[in-house]
C-alpha cells in the first residue's frame, strides 16, 4: 500500500505516507489545481439514546464515557521479522549440506543358553531406531520449517491463531498501577479501543492502525489504509487482545485521506475526541498504533508545529492535512492511528510521515521525528458526514492554480488548454472578481506561499464561511471577500 509522488527537488511523497523533505514540507506541483476543494455544515447528529456520542464534553458523555484522567496540558504492513537463516532443503540448490548420521553400533542377533533364538531387534535396536528417527524428525522438520520461512509460507508475527469476534478487550495493568495521567496510565486506558487494519486485494496486502469512534461499531482510519478494498477485498480488524472482525467500509474521502470503517459489535470501548483547536505547541502526545505490523506499539513527543500545510500522494491521489506536526515516533503502518492528548482524548489522526532527502527511491523509511496528524476538528466533520451521506463535502474558491508560478503568492492561471476560463463562472471567486492571471498573496491575513497551501487552507474552513483573499493585479494589492461553496465533484 504504497505508492511514491515524484517531487520538483523539492518534496518525496510516499504513501503510508511519507514526505521526502529538503527544508520545508512543501509538495510537488503536479496537480491541476484545487479540483474544486470544499466541505459542507456536518449535519446535527440525532440524539443518542443511551449512546456514547465521541463529540459530547466528559459533562455531557457522564456514566458512558471512558475513565480518563482530567487534561493535564503543560500549558492547557508488517515488519519484515528476520528470522533466523533458513535452511534448504537437501540437495536444494544453494542449500547446506545435511551431514549423514554417523554409522551406530548394532548389536548382533544371539541366543542364549537353552533359550530359543529371539526373532526381532532387541531393546537396543528399538532405542537405537527411535533416536535415529527422531534425529531424522528434527532434521526434517527444521528444513521444512526453513524452507517454508524462506518462501513466505511461514509467518513469525503471531504463535497462535486468532479468534474470530470473541471478548472485547480490557485496559492493561498500567491502568491502575501507573498515575493518573501518566503516559503509561493513557496508554493503558487507550489500547483496549486502538485496532490492527489488515487489508487483503488480490494479490496486494497492507497493514494500518485505526480507533473506536462510537458503540455502534465504527472505526476511524486513514483511506489510504483501506482504498485497495474499496472494489472488492478483504478488511479485518484485529483488536488489542488479537481478536478478529471483519469490517466493511461505511464511507471514506481521498482528499481528506479520512475512513471509516464498520464492524459488527457494539462492545469496544470508543475513545473520546478532543478539540484539536485547543493544542498549542509544546504540548505533550501520545501515538498509538500498528508501526510495520507490530500492533499495539506506544510513542510518545510533542506538538511541533501545527497548521503545517502538507499534501500527501500522487498527483492523482493527492490528500490535503492542515497537519499537527510531531516528534512522537510514527512509521508506516501507524497511519489510521490515533494521536492523544494527556487527558486520553484523539486530537488527531496520524497520517503522513517526513523522510530524509535521498532516501524516498530506496523503499519506506522510518521516522525521523516529523510526523504529520490530521486536527480532530477537522476528522470531526468529516467522519459525521462519512456515516450520515457515506461521502464527504469540500470547500472551494473556484478557480484553477498555476503550478508552475514561482513568485511570491499563488497565481491563477492565465488559461487552460481546453480554452475554459481558469475562474469557474458564478463560483466563489468570480463573484468576487477575480480573474486570470491574479496572484493570491494572502488568505485571511495569512501569507501562502504556493498552491497547495491555499488549498490545505481553504479545505480547513467550512462550506458557507466567509474568507478574504488579498489579492494582487497590476503591482497593487486589494482584499476581497467571497463565501466558500461546495465542490461539485
Amino acid at each position: 500500500m504504497s505508492d511514491e509522488r515524484d517531487a520538483t527537488g523539492e518534496v518525496r511523497l510516499d504513501r503510508t505516507q511519507e514526505i521526502e523533505l529538503e527544508s520545508a514540507p512543501q509538495v510537488p506541483r503536479e496537480h491541476e489545481g484545487p479540483h474544486e476543494p470544499t466541505w459542507a455544515e456536518a449535519p446535527t447528529p440525532p440524539a443518542p439514546v443511551k449512546r456514547w456520542d465521541p463529540w459530547a464534553t466528559p459533562a455531557e458523555a457522564g456514566a458512558s464515557a471512558p475513565d480518563l484522567p482530567s487534561p493535564t496540558h503543560p500549558a492547557a504492513a508488517g515488519p519484515t521479522v528476520a528470522a533466523p537463516t533458513a535452511a534448504s532443503p537437501a540437495g536444494a540448490p544453494g542449500g547446506p549440506t545435511v551431514p549423514p548420521v554417523p554409522p551406530q553400533p548394532v548389536a548382533p542377533a544371539y541366543s542364549s543358553p537353552g533359550k530359543a533364538p529371539r526373532h526381532g531387534p532387541g531393546w537396543g535396536a528399538v532405542l537405537l531406531v527411535t533416536g535415529l528417527c527422531t534425529l531424522l524428525a528434527g532434521l526434517g522438520g527444521g528444513l521444512l520449517g526453513g524452507w517454508l520461512a524462506a518462501n513466505g509460507k511461514m509467518s513469525f508475527t503471531s504463535s497462535t491463531p486468532s479468534t474470530t469476534q470473541g471478548p472485547a478487550p480490557t485496559a492493561g495493568a498500567g491502568a491502575t498501577t501507573r498515575p493518573a495521567g501518566s503516559i503509561a496510565n493513557i496508554a493503558a486506558k487507550a489500547m483496549p479501543s486502538v485496532v490492527t487494519i489488515e487489508v487483503k486485494s488480490g494479490t496486494s496486502e497492507g497493514t494500518g492502525s485505526g480507533w473506536v469512534l462510537d458503540d455502534q461499531g465504527h472505526i476511524v482510519t486513514n483511506n489510504h489504509v483501506v482504498a485497495d478494498a474499496a472494489n472488492g477485498g478483504d478488511i479485518t480488524v484485529v483488536l488489542s487482545n488479537g481478536k478478529q472482525s471483519e469490517a466493511t467500509i461505511v464511507g471514506r474521502d481521498q482528499p481528506y485521506d479520512l475512513a471509516v470503517i464498520k464492524v459488527e459489535r457494539t462492545d469496544l470501548t470508543p475513545l473520546p475526541v478532543g478539540d484539536s483547536s485547543k493544542v498549542v505547541v509544546g504540548d505533550e502526545v501520545i501515538a498509538v498504533g500498528a508501526p510495520l505490523g507490530l500492533e499495539s506499539t506506544v510513542t510518545a513527543g510533542i506538538v511541533s508545529a501545527l497548521d503545517r500545510p502538507v499534501a500527501a500522494g500522487s498527483a492523482s491521489d493527492t490528500s490535503f492535512i492542515n497537519a499537527i506536526q510531531t516528534d512522537a515516533a510514527i512509521n508506516p503502518g501507524n497511519s489510521g492511528g490515533p494521536l492523544l492528548n494527556m487527558a486520553g482524548e484523539v486530537i488527531g489522526v496520524n497520517s503522513a510521515i517526513a523522510t530524509a532527502p535521498g532516501t524516498g527511491s530506496t523503499g519506506q523509511a522510518g521516522s525521523i521525528g516529523v510526523g504529520f496528524a490530521i486536527p480532530s476538528a477537522q476528522v470531526k466533520k468529516t467522519v459525521e458526514q462519512l456515516i450520515t451521506k457515506g461521502k464527504a463535502v469540500h470547500p472551494v474558491i473556484g478557480v484553477y492554480l498555476d503550478q508552475e508560478y514561482e513568485g511570491e503568492g499563488v497565481k491563477v492561471r492565465d488559461s487552460l488548454p481546453n480554452g475554459q476560463d481558469p475562474v469557474t463562472a458564478n463560483g466563489p471567486a468570480a463573484k468576487a472578481g477575480l480573474k486570470a492571471g491574479d496572484i493570491i498573496v494572502a488568505l485571511n491575513g495569512k501569507p501562502v506561499t504556493n498552491p497547495d497551501a491555499l488549498v490545505v487552507g481553504i479545505r480547513a474552513l467550512d462550506v458557507g464561511d466567509k474568507v478574504t483573499l488579498t489579492v494582487r493585479r497590476g503591482g497593487k494589492d486589494e482584499d476581497v471577500t467571497m463565501v466558500l461553496e461546495a465542490s461539485t465533484d
